[in-house]
């Protein structure tokens, strides 16, 4: 009776880690909200990108094309995550840069989609915010591609 309480207790955390299930996430951030405050301050879209982990078309961002000097803030808590000193044109119709500002995203790995990828979330309240991969410029030769909804840009 125990080790079938054992195999089932694997085979259910198992599959809530394969899923992306995050158990008590919220408990690790410093900013923290109901799903209601959550849902209450974001657009469905933004509700979906995240707290859910989705992905926004890509083009359809206006900040992918914003160059101009400033800082990029996380739509959940107002955390500066990103230069604009460090974006550039990745061609891949998201915003793409090539390292966070020091201390402002947490990463963990996405198993999502059949493949391994490293989602990055902001630090402070979780968000995600998109995925690293490792076809980027020098000097880190990352690309952090980013959901444009996720991002506040603030004029330097």
């Amino acid at each position: 009776m125990h080790r079938r309480h054992f195999i089932l207790s694997v085979l259910t955390t198992g599959t809530a880690i394969s899923l992306g299930l995050r158990s008590d996430a919220a408990a690790q951030f410093e900013v923290t909200r109901s799903d209601a405050e959550w849902r209450a301050m974001l657009t469905d879209l933004q509700y979906k990108v995240m707290r859910k982990e989705g992905t926004e078309r890509a083009g359809s961002s206006p900040l992918d094309k914003v160059y101009d000097p400033g800082v990029y803030h996380c739509r959940g808590c107002d955390l500066p995550l990103y230069s604009s000193e460090h974006k550039y044109d990745s061609g891949t119709g998201w915003p793409s840069f090539w390292q966070s500002l020091p201390g402002a995203i947490g990463t963990k790995e996405d198993r999502k989609l059949f493949s391994v990828r490293t989602e990055c979330h902001c630090k402070r309240c979780g968000s995600h915010l998109g995925h690293i991969f490792d076809d980027g410029p020098a000097p880190t030769g990352k690309r952090h591609c980013l959901n444009g909804v996720s991002l506040v840009f603030k004029a330097a």
